[in-house]
């Protein structure tokens, strides 16, 4: 991840370059990118992960297998690196953060 790590008012955040590389997120089992949450949305439910409608201003998956959730804005172009390393910390081995 390149960035800026920024403190600030007690919490730290990565700032991304604007310099650098766009990330994408790709699914591993078919190396297809990640174009929108449509297709994240399908992937995520084959891998037991279902939608979470608690909040109004994001999308949100959880697993409940688990106590993870996942929380993305819900513009598909504020979609960060941050959120897919989210995923991928999360579902290991299926989904890959690659430079374009």
């Amino acid at each position: 991840m390149s960035g800026v790590w920024v403190f600030n008012k007690g919490v730290v955040r990565l700032v991304e370059n604007p310099n650098s590389e766009r990330k994408v997120l790709i699914h591993s089992a078919s190396n297809e990118i990640i174009t929108s949450y449509t297709v994240l949305e399908h992937k995520l439910s084959t891998l037991g992960w279902e939608r979470y409608y608690d909040d109004p201003d994001l999308l949100q998956f959880h697993k409940h297998s688990t106590v993870h959730l996942i929380s993305l804005p819900k513009d598909f172009n504020k979609f960060r690196s941050m959120h897919m390393y989210d995923i991928v910390v999360k579902n290991k081995n299926y989904f890959e953060v690659r430079d374009m």
